[in-house]
């Protein structure tokens, strides 16, 4: 081996076209079941957004590659993660210090919403693949970007919503998908409540921590430490609230089981009005109505899960349990190996896992399988563009009060002026994303 190769041209070499690694024949489930064999053939992991979740899928990647490269702007969070991997990685405070590094092969990106399309079109540019958290985008615009960018570039890119790799979900879109309740007609799905809260109190930014640098594109306000780290969520400027949170898994699941794409949106909803407070809707509700007829509608309020609704039979699912007469009659007439169309033969050949952590192996798994093969992932930008653009649609609806046209061609409100003025937003100077 010619060890003056990057290890990127390495793991694109005819060793692994011929279908080999250090003479071991490579298969999905070498990647998914075990590390690679030798050091030099290890990816070079560069994660950047560090808190909880960001640290989490840095550890799953870690499974897969070497940790080389961390960043967060906040000091208090990037040096316990680094210490985590020991002394090898470098810690950078801006991401695209970390990009410029040639040992960093793919990144995983885990920072707050409004960071993502930027940073995925960054990395994508600087010739990495990535991980990035969901949900994908803070607009509908910036979906478009990021397909147009990853056609581009030929970057493999992987969302965060691992729900896709867990058992039951996928269950639940197999399911509907091959018809076990007969003709879909509606689809039920509760996310909870956005939180409420405020006024909170203005304060001295801390000194581990860059707040300009966090806020990024987004308008430069006074800090309230309430608008950063996991609160960011109920912030219209940063996020989407639950649309946005938790419809990035459900309604994406929804939507690949309905294989279509929504026409019509209704919403309603009230809105927050303390001054430095959260102002993401309160008792919300959004009704969609599907090229195909179906319907479907998200609440805020009651059992958080997907109900599928058939001509024949109903499906529940959430991340505790998929329940339903078809899932029993399971027993009697099952899903064999051959039955599968949604999921292809890689994924089923991993183990069956559900639940978060689990299930974000073999999501983690399926992006390096996807690095190694230059394949799509089973979340890629496309279907993930699609999913959040609904999230978006349903954030949209309820600000303008009433009932929208949609049309997924030209992604577009035809006619209407007022809905797409929420197409995109302003960006700050000098943190636009192209």
């Amino acid at each position: 081996m010619n060890f003056s190769q990057t290890r990127r041209e390495f793991l694109t070499s005819s060793t692994i076209a011929t279908g080999l690694i250090a003479g071991i024949p490579f298969t999905s489930t070498t990647m998914a079941q075990e590390k690679p064999r030798a050091k030099v053939e290890r990816i070079g992991v560069g994660s950047i957004g560090l808190r909880y979740q960001g640290s989490v899928i840095a550890n799953k990647a870690a499974m897969y590659g070497d940790i080389v490269a961390v960043c967060d702007v906040d000091k208090n969070v990037r040096d316990p993660v680094k210490a985590a991997f020991g002394s090898t990685p470098r810690d950078f405070e801006n991401y695209q210090d970390l990009l410029k590094r040639k040992d960093v092969d793919v990144v995983t990106i885990g920072t707050p919403d409004h960071w993502h399309t930027k940073m995925v079109v960054d990395a994508c540019r600087a010739g990495k693949d990535v991980y990035c958290e969901k949900p994908l985008t803070l607009t509908i615009d910036e979906g478009k970007i990021l397909r147009d960018v990853v056609k581009e570039t030929g970057r493999v890119v992987q969302v965060g919503s691992w729900q896709r790799s867990d058992e039951r979900f996928r269950q639940a879109v197999e399911m509907v998908r091959q018809g076990r309740i007969g003709h879909l007609q509606k689809v039920e799905i509760v996310l909870g409540k956005n939180v409420v809260g405020g006024p909170f109190e203005q304060r001295k930014v801390p000194l581990n921590f860059n707040w300009n640098l966090w806020q990024g594109q987004t308008p430069d306000t006074p800090y309230l430490a309430e608008r950063s780290h996991y609160t960011f969520r109920w912030w219209y400027e940063y996020s989407g609230g639950q649309m946005t949170d938790w419809g990035a898994h459900h309604l994406d699941i929804a939507q690949w089981a309905i294989n279509s794409y929504p026409v019509e949106i209704s919403g309603e909803a009230k809105y927050p009005t303390v001054k430095d407070g959260f102002n993401v809707a309160i008792d919300f509700n959004v009704t969609y109505k599907y090229a195909n007829g179906v319907v479907m509608t998200v609440s805020d309020t009651g059992r958080n899960g997907i109900l599928f609704s058939g001509d024949n039979g109903r499906i529940f699912v959430n991340r505790g349990v998929i329940q339903g007469k078809p899932v029993e009659d399971l027993a009697s007439n099952p899903l064999t190996r051959n039955d599968w169309k949604v999921y292809d033969f890689d994924n089923l050949e991993r183990p069956g896992r559900a639940g978060k952590l689990d299930a974000i192996i073999n999501h983690m798994g399926n992006f390096f399988d996807c690095v190694q093969s230059r394949r799509l992932p089973v979340s890629d930008v496309e279907s993930q563009h699609r999913s959040v653009s609904t999230c978006h649609l349903g954030n949209i609806a309820m600000k303008v009060g009433r009932s929208v046209k949609w049309n997924p061609e030209t992604e577009t409100f035809p006619g209407d002026a007022e809905a797409n003025l929420h197409l995109k937003r302003e960006q700050r100077k000098g943190f636009e994303t192209v």
